[in-house]
């Protein structure tokens, strides 16, 4: 029961923190983008380096932010690129930044995403332009972090089902600021629906 109601203070303290961010900016996508990476990569870097707190805490703060900004109707793409560039800022420290990081950070927006009917199309597109941008910054390579953001993404749509897999599939097909995005297979779960 102390896990469940420390995953709910976690996810409420990051909804109340973008919810006034969002307010306070007045919906401008940039003011959205820069407060959604400052909040997420605040949270990540107190979760601490252990990598399966890591991705708890990546997923209640995902679940926080996408929740927070259907709440007051602000830009889901500009969520998502804020989400993937304050987990790569925020797992840096932590020696995580990884490749598969980011596609376990695409996979949680996706499917909260999907629990809040939000428009999974720009998500996804959000999620790879956030990777391209936070590789940059940290030294990772940006087609390597686009790539994992794609394929994360389009393992969880298909995991929902086959039209949001072909949604989020032909968001992030193509390039995307100006980085060429090479979708690697297996993105499908076992359990994935046709």
């Amino acid at each position: 029961m102390a896990r469940q109601q420390q995953n709910t203070g976690l996810i409420d303290s990051v909804k109340d923190s973008i919810v006034s961010a969002i307010k306070a900016a007045g919906e401008v996508t940039d003011a959205l983008f820069h407060a959604v990476s400052k909040t997420v990569a605040k949270s990540i870097e107190g979760a601490g380096g252990i990598a399966s707190s890591l991705v708890h805490a990546i997923a209640e703060v995902a679940q926080g932010t996408i929740q927070a900004v259907m709440d007051v109707g602000g830009d889901l793409g500009a969520a998502a690129r804020g989400i993937v560039v304050g987990v790569l800022r925020g797992t840096r420290k932590a020696g995580a930044a990884t490749p598969q990081m980011v596609a376990q950070t695409a996979e949680s927006v996706i499917k909260t995403t999907a629990r809040v009917s939000g428009d999974l199309g720009a998500a996804a597109k959000g999620l790879v332009e956030g990777a391209i941008q936070g590789a940059r910054e940290i030294g990772l390579d940006a087609t390597e972090a686009a790539s994992a953001a794609a394929s994360g993404a389009i393992k969880a749509a298909g995991e929902i089902g086959s039209a949001a897999g072909e949604k989020v599939r032909n968001a992030v097909t193509g390039t995307i600021a100006g980085v060429r995005v090479v979708l690697k297979e297996p993105f499908k779960s076992d359990g994935a629906k046709s």
